[in-house]
């Protein structure tokens, strides 16, 4: 496997020296003359006597020619600001835009963006998104803008919206203090992008192929500055909140009343380097985790939604794979608690994070969280420690590290010492590849556990190489994990023990002539998934064919066929119901199908529908599924999804039907004021739950949360528990 490694290692350092020549797209940004006031009319003297860019290129449905509707930019700065004032061209009433909330879907909305390359480095940057009801979207970018923009970085900013009849108007001010950049700099890398979806049209400036995302920094020009940038200053932000709650357990008579106070705190070290801190957060605005029907025999992974460990997450949660993550965020702050033999949330005392770059070549992370001791319920406190860092090679790719330390704080003599054995450790490196023409991507990495009482094959390695053009995208990926690799308090590593070996290719066809008017892409895809045990016995396979075609109304359709192949190495209830499960050596060759269909998204009523169907272990599998959502725009939408499993297992088995109704509401009533409700009926699990979030925005950045929770019982809806709080948040700048 050493040797493996290494044939890995040398063919992605060759193909990051890969590079792609590209005509240089400039732009100048004047020194305002004067104020700026965002009205959305552009009648100052900076925006008449600026530089304008125009002539965007679509990026889809096509990427061979000049947007049908056009976007002309102007940009500016003066010591705090940085402007940027775009005329969008769109006939008023055409506009497609869900919400009113900030941080919208942006598949879903018209808008127009920015996005900007603060270090040149065609790596990181920032995104800023304003719709024509001048809601906003901020966010990271991260990894080259392969995976698009995360809207988990919140800030300060401003803009203001103004519709005309045959366009509309857009003002940005981005104060300098919250973005990151160079001391003196004079130069960044740019782009800018529109979409409407009645037009059903992506376009930029710099011109973006369709098989890539509009983020991808390996896409941009020069905007250049008429003077360098002054220092950003001292920027401190100071976020206090305070809490009431009051929770009742039906089941237990047990009823609870309580409040809270804490604060977090945003200090910029440098330009370029933030410490996040925290004391006593709370987390109970959190949006609820979305229930799932599981008949997977392993954990499954819920995204991590608290705001303190989304902000710079990709240096920390990217090392690794999806399914082999070093560290996850979720292990921080949960415990078993020994009465009830249930696991529970654990109070977080105090948390820190140092990340940022360091030069235009380094970045830095450093994480460290305290959980309390609950002894009473057998609950004792950690200490969780993370430590990373990156380092640019080849332009665009990087050899980055991380260290995971998670040590146990107090037992049963002592309320806090880190003179104890329990403990669980990480050591790990990285290498991830980005070619400069965006052709290929991937990673290398290297996991290794340490423990108390070390034991061999307690590493996890792996290696992934993608080959991308507009018609074609061929993979490779292949993993190790040990079979004493045992992280998962740490880190998220469903299941160990395995060789995995994962190809797969995809084939894309763009019609022409008539039939383009009807399809934007018709594609086929084979995908093989392979597991081996470390003695090399087969326990999963699974291939599969797929097409799927993409309507240039945005509707689409997809179907495919697997064949399944499973060697059960522990006991499994299919249905994950409590029936007699299949015993351990087992095995299964299983034949199913699924299409899918989604209608023209740029609809009021937009409705999906799914069906799957065929052989399920030693049984079968019938498995339709529907949604249907209505947008009253733009104040919202309302949605029904529907989730049916019917399971026929032999006697002796159970059999189920298995039921999830998801219902949700999201209604903005100004840009200010937002409710949700969350209704979830989950007949596996024998549970409702009702979840309904009201949110005012008082000020920028600024919250009142008002959240109501129940669980039912879903035989006669009688309550199982229930829970309301009140938190309220402010955005204080020092």
């Amino acid at each position: 496997m050493k040797i493996v490694l290494s044939i890995f290692l040398v063919i992605f350092c060759c193909f990051s020296l890969f590079a792609q020549k590209q005509f240089t797209y400039q732009l100048q940004a004047v020194r305002a003359k004067g104020s700026i006031e965002l009205d959305g009319k552009l009648n100052e003297d900076t925006w008449l006597q600026s530089p304008k860019i125009t002539n965007f290129f679509q990026n889809f449905p096509y990427d061979t020619s000049f947007a049908k509707l056009q976007t002309e930019v102007f940009t500016a700065f003066d010591k705090n600001f940085f402007y940027i004032a775009a005329v969008c061209y769109q006939p008023q009433g055409t506009y497609v835009v869900t919400s009113l909330r900030r941080d919208f879907g942006k598949d879903d909305n018209d808008y127009f963006a920015v996005f900007i390359d603060t270090f040149q480095d065609k790596t990181n940057g920032f995104a800023f998104l304003v719709s024509p009801y001048n809601v906003q979207y901020e966010g990271l970018i991260s990894d080259g803008g392969v995976f698009s923009a995360s809207s988990d970085w919140d800030n300060k900013w401003y803009s203001q919206v103004k519709q005309y009849e045959d366009k509309w108007i857009v003002e940005m001010a981005i104060p300098l203090k919250t973005l990151r950049y160079k001391k003196n700099t004079s130069e960044w890398n740019i782009n800018f992008a529109r979409s409407s979806r009645a037009e059903n049209e992506i376009s930029t400036w710099v011109p973006v192929g369709r098989n890539f995302r509009i983020t991808n920094l390996g896409f941009a020009g020069k905007l250049k500055f008429e003077e360098p940038l002054p220092s950003p200053g001292a920027n401190v932000v100071f976020i206090p909140y305070v809490t009431g709650n009051i929770s009742e357990n039906y089941v237990t008579q047990n009823k609870k009343i309580g409040a809270n106070a804490g604060a977090d705190a945003k200090i910029a070290v440098t330009p370029s380097l933030n410490l996040d801190l925290t004391i006593n957060p709370d987390f109970s605005q959190v949006e609820v985790d979305r229930q799932v029907t599981n008949l997977d025999r392993f954990e499954i992974f819920f995204p991590e939604r608290r705001q303190f460990f989304l902000e710079n997450a990709d240096l920390f949660a990217r090392f690794g794979f999806s399914r082999i993550r070093p560290f996850f965020s979720r292990r921080i702050g949960i415990g078993f608690d020994t009465t009830s033999k249930t696991i529970v949330q654990n109070p977080i005392l105090y948390g820190a994070r140092l990340s940022g770059k360091t030069n235009e070549y380094w970045r830095i992370g450093l994480l460290n969280m305290q959980t309390a001791n609950q002894k009473d319920r057998g609950i004792y406190g950690d200490n969780f420690t993370v430590a990373a860092v990156q380092r640019t090679v080849f332009k665009r790719s990087n050899i980055a590290g991380i260290f995971v330390n998670r040590q146990r704080t107090a037992d049963t003599l002592s309320d806090f010492s880190f003179n104890n054995q329990n403990f669980n450790r990480l050591v790990g490196i990285d290498y991830n590849i980005l070619s400069v023409d965006n052709r290929w991507n991937g990673k290398v990495f290297y996991h290794q556990q340490i423990s108390p009482n070390p034991q061999k094959d307690q590493f996890a390695h792996a290696a992934f190489i993608n080959y991308t053009t507009p018609n074609w995208s061929i993979a490779w990926n292949h993993e190790y994990v040990g079979k004493n690799y045992q992280i998962n308090d740490i880190g998220f590593v469903p299941r160990n023990d395995l060789y995995r070996f994962e190809p797969l290719a995809t084939r894309n066809f763009f019609p022409k002539g008539k039939w383009s008017k009807k399809i934007v892409r018709i594609q086929f895809m084979q995908y093989n998934n392979f597991y081996w045990d470390t003695q090399w016995q087969l326990n999963d396979r699974s291939n599969s064919i797929s097409g799927n075609i993409l309507f240039q109304n945005t509707a689409f359709f997809s179907t495919s066929f697997r064949n399944t192949y499973t060697r059960l190495f522990f006991p499994f209830d299919p249905t994950n119901t409590g029936g007699n499960r299949l015993p351990t050596g087992s095995e299964f060759t299983n034949n199913y199908f699924d299409v899918f269909y989604r209608s023209d998204r740029r609809k009021l009523l937009v409705y999906s529908f799914a069906f799957e169907g065929g052989e399920y272990y030693n049984g079968r599998q019938l498995a339709p599924y529907a949604s249907i959502s209505y947008r009253y725009q733009p104040f919202g939408q309302i949605s029904l999804e529907a989730d049916y499993r019917h399971i026929r297992l032999p006697e002796g088995y159970n059999s189920a039907d298995l039921l999830l109704l998801n219902l949700r509401t999201d209604v903005s009533f100004t840009t200010n004021l937002f409710l949700t409700i969350f209704l979830q009926y989950n007949t596996q699990t024998e549970n409702v739950n009702l979840n309904g979030r009201l949110q005012w925005r008082f000020a920028p950045v600024s919250d009142v949360f008002l959240v109501y929770t129940d669980n039912y019982l879903p035989q006669d809806f009688s309550v199982k528990s229930r829970f309301v709080v009140i938190k309220a948040t402010y955005w204080l700048n020092l």
